[in-house]
């Protein structure tokens, strides 16, 4: 009884929290100062170590732009000059940066010591892109962006899409997670003036804060989520462009899926003990104020309930082995109860991917029949974050891996 008040009271305060967080994050006013002129300048940087198989597409996918791209503007980081992509990259006029510090590893540094580069060659841009090499874009991406540019955004994301969806349902499931992100979340914090929550692809950063860094300074194990921090922090403008569309390419194995998403928590962890006591200093009378308050709630809300069902569930298995009898009418009560939280839960996370396949039908590059499976699959993908979460907070250092890109484009 004292175990499932206590589940009961760990699902009410989630709520609470959720609910109470939903209305405050409301409370913004952060919009762009002034607008912009056209995009006059603008480079495209591409960390892209052995990724031979699948920069070629991305590169055709440049020169195809409804708005021109100079092809030496756009940078291909990699890491030696004999990587097959270095030719590739040539062949269609891209600009070669070969990086020095390979002791360091993630994309953050690799962008870091590019734009360092640039910095002392005193090269400057309007705005500076960020792609992935596995990714192809939109003919009209580019032009779609600056329209975010001339409104006055420090910050653009556009909307992604699924590369190679139909090829696993683990794919499917995957690239529906930054569909929550950007349809669900993403849109509606650009209504509300917040500041979006950036993937570390498909987004432009606005040239003035590259040439006051000098440099990319971030270099987190999730440097794009470390930026969305650093960027409530300081009121920087920042939104989503659901009409810039870029497709990405999606591990199709569980066990990649695994490494990655414990990256992406042990990642979000550490950016958030670094900035969220700062969150609080700058919290009073701020014109970020729904940003910063969205951002200290974070996913507590969610912790709590789901904290709060497997204590529930818990309770119910530790009654079951007290009564020792599976034909007591008390342990029919306990196998009801815990048949009954599991569906509960299933049915709102498949409800939940249905509503974004729907209200993406238009754009997500899924068939119909992998839709419905990624409908029926998606609550089973949602709740492998828990061990996901676990492992990122018990290992004390989780180690970027390389995710081997293979997917041409059709």
């Amino acid at each position: 009884m004292i175990l499932e008040t206590i589940s009961i009271i760990f699902i009410i305060i989630g709520l609470l929290m959720l609910f109470t967080t939903s209305y405050l994050a409301r409370l913004n006013s952060n919009f762009p100062k002034e607008k912009r002129s056209r995009l006059e300048s603008f480079c495209i940087l591409i960390p892209a170590r052995d990724e031979s198989k699948v920069i070629e597409d991305l590169l055709v996918s440049i020169k195809k732009q409804t708005k021109q791209v100079n092809m030496k503007d756009v940078y291909i980081i990699i890491e030696s000059e004999s990587d097959p992509t270095n030719q590739i990259a040539k062949q269609y006029g891209a600009s070669i940066f070969i990086r020095k510090k390979l002791h360091l590893k993630r994309k953050g540094y690799a962008l870091d010591e590019l734009i360092k580069d640039l910095e002392e060659k005193k090269i400057y841009y309007d705005a500076y892109f960020i792609l992935d090499a596995d990714n192809v874009l939109d003919k009209d991406f580019i032009k779609e962006m600056e329209k975010s540019y001339q409104q006055g955004y420090d910050i653009a994301i556009g909307y992604r899409n699924l590369k190679n969806g139909n090829d696993s349902i683990i794919s499917a499931c995957s690239g529906i997670t930054f569909a929550f992100l950007n349809s669900n979340g993403n849109e509606t914090k650009s209504k509300q003036s917040r500041n979006i929550t950036l993937s570390g692809t498909g987004l432009y950063i606005v040239g003035d804060l590259i040439k006051k860094w000098k440099s990319f300074p971030f270099h987190s194990l999730t440097e794009d989520y470390e930026l969305t921090l650093y960027s409530i922090l300081h009121n920087l403008t920042s939104v989503y462009n659901k009409n810039a569309i870029f497709y990405d390419e999606q591990p199709i194995k569980y066990k990649n899926t695994i490494n990655q998403r414990t990256r992406w928590i042990k990642g979000y962890f550490t950016s958030r003990k670094k900035y969220l006591p700062k969150f609080r200093k700058v919290l009073k009378n701020n014109k970020n104020f729904g940003s910063l308050i969205n951002e200290i709630s974070g996913m507590k809300p969610y912790i709590l309930m789901i904290i709060g069902a497997i204590i529930y569930i818990l309770n119910q298995i530790i009654t079951l082995f007290k009564i020792h009898d599976l034909t007591n009418p008390i342990s029919r009560i306990c196998f009801t109860k815990i048949i009954l939280i599991i569906m509960l839960a299933y049915i709102l996370f498949a409800f939940m991917t249905a509503y974004i396949i729907l209200k993406d039908k238009d754009k997500i590059n899924i068939s119909e029949s992998m839709q419905i499976k990624t409908i029926l699959f998606s609550p089973l993908f949602f709740s492998t974050y828990v061990p996901c979460a676990i492992k990122a907070l018990l290992k004390k250092e989780v180690k970027w891996e390389k995710v081997e890109h293979t997917r041409r484009w059709k």
